[in-house]
């Protein structure tokens, strides 16, 4: 007798943030937060996929654990405390904060990006932790995000402090465009393709307008880092 496959329940929104004690005003707000572009494309009925607020939590991400770490470390150097932070909000780390929370099993995904094994992709739960950021943000302002964010440096930075060697493209490069009296390097995704379980972007990194470097990847971290190793080679730093 054959066996039915059994389907994957996704947690609703409202039950996800009951299970990790997050208090929304608007629960729009998560559930787009949950929303892969592949379940928009298969359900032309839901408005809005995470990429926006997957923009807004990133940029949300960095400002909120800076000042964290500033905080934290009052004797810490400057570029320390940019490795450190480099290392708390780089791809694999925010996977592990969306896995700690079990998000994978609160994202709405189309079919073949669910049977491709989404819930437990990296670049994807990377993404859907930045999309929450933002949604959290937009919802309850900067003091929301600290106090859903906070618990969760606080378990894993001494571990990033104690055992985390950086060789970050991103942080080395920063470092250098700082000593050089350049701004902060500005990452921009110029161009993305292929199917939605295995996108490919392009990005270049800047300073001043000025194109320094450009990478590709399966995910927009991947692609900044690869033009951040670019750049590195181009000013010939080791």
């Amino acid at each position: 007798m054959e066996r039915k496959k059994t389907e994957t329940v996704i947690e609703s929104s409202r039950d996800f943030a009951r299970r990790n004690n997050i208090v929304f005003n608007d629960y729009l707000l998560l559930s787009r937060a949950l929303t892969h572009r592949s379940y928009l494309n298969e359900h032309p009925e839901a408005l809005e996929d995470n990429e926006r607020l997957e923009f807004l939590g990133d940029a949300v991400l960095d400002f909120i654990v800076g000042a964290w770490l500033y905080n934290q470390y009052p004797e810490m150097a400057e570029g320390e405390l940019t490795r450190m932070r480099s290392a708390l909000v780089y791809t694999d780390q925010l996977a592990e904060f969306a896995k700690i929370i079990n998000l994978g099993i609160a994202l709405k995904l189309g079919k073949g990006e669910a049977n491709g094994g989404g819930r437990e992709r990296r670049g994807l739960l990377c993404d859907a932790f930045e999309a929450l950021i933002g949604a959290i943000y937009l919802d309850s302002g900067i003091e929301g995000v600290k106090k859903f964010i906070s618990p969760l440096l606080e378990d894993t930075a001494e571990y990033v402090l104690n055992h985390y060697k950086t060789n970050d493209p991103k942080s080395q490069f920063q470092e250098w465009a700082q000593s050089k009296g350049y701004p902060t390097p500005q990452y921009v995704t110029i161009g993305e393709s292929g199917p939605d379980h295995s996108k490919v972007f392009e990005v270049e990194v800047k300073l001043d307008d000025i194109v320094f470097g450009s990478g590709k990847g399966n995910s927009k971290q991947a692609a900044a880092k690869s033009a951040a190793e670019n750049a590195l080679k181009k000013i010939d730093v080791n």
